[in-house]
């Protein structure tokens, strides 16, 4: 899944000249916890004022909401997710970044997406991308070892099906954010060891 498939699409904008209390009055006829402060012109970057934003720096200072402006303590440049990125990279960009919200943006405002989002509508708990790429690595593996037995371990079509393999356990530890100890090769060349020279001797059509 993609944030565009779980982002909230109906999104309202405040200007960043607006006071933090017309901010606090939207925030709570419509029961929202951020704003997406609007560009004052096309190049121009979008902002956010969240609920922790007004208690942290307005609230806690004894400040006036009716004399500060949104600008004043707004996040601006704010992060901002492309549509097409999938929900998990979303979460790790969450994750590394401590925030819960942020704009889908693609050229123009598409809508908001938020760990609530993630965690009500994505389908990671049914079926995460890897569980699902596990699946295929073992499949690609079986489809290895039997590529070559039949063509012989130092065939140019056993080191074919090894790269698919290996590039499948790369994509993972790109996912998970850990290094390869061993893989499907490695551990298929401790009983073929001329695979392993073979494929390191090979010559690739141009």
């Amino acid at each position: 899944m993609k944030a565009a498939d779980i982002m909230t699409r109906d999104v309202l904008t405040i200007k960043g000249s607006a006071t933090v209390a017309a901010a606090v009055k939207v925030m709570r006829e419509k029961k929202l916890r951020s704003l997406i402060v609007d560009r004052r012109h096309d190049q121009d970057a979008y902002g956010i004022i969240t609920e922790t934003d007004v208690v942290y720096k307005v609230t806690a200072y004894g400040l006036d909401p009716n004399e500060v402006r949104i600008h004043e303590v707004m996040n601006k440049p704010c992060i901002v997710v492309s549509p097409d990125l999938e929900v998990e990279y979303v979460a790790r960009l969450f994750a590394n970044t401590r925030i819960r919200r942020a704009p889908v943006v693609e050229g123009k405002l598409l809508g908001i997406i938020s760990t609530t989002d993630i965690l009500n509508k994505a389908t990671f708990v049914e079926a995460t991308k890897s569980v699902r790429l596990k699946d295929r690595i073992r499949e690609a593996i079986a489809s290895a070892r039997s590529v070559c037995s039949a063509n012989g371990a130092t065939s140019k079509e056993c080191a074919a099906a090894w790269d698919e393999v290996e590039e499948l356990q790369a994509e993972l530890a790109h996912q998970q954010a850990r290094s390869i100890e061993k893989s499907a090769f490695d551990e298929y060349c401790e009983d073929n060891p001329e695979a392993r020279e073979s494929r390191d001797n090979r010559e690739y059509d141009i």
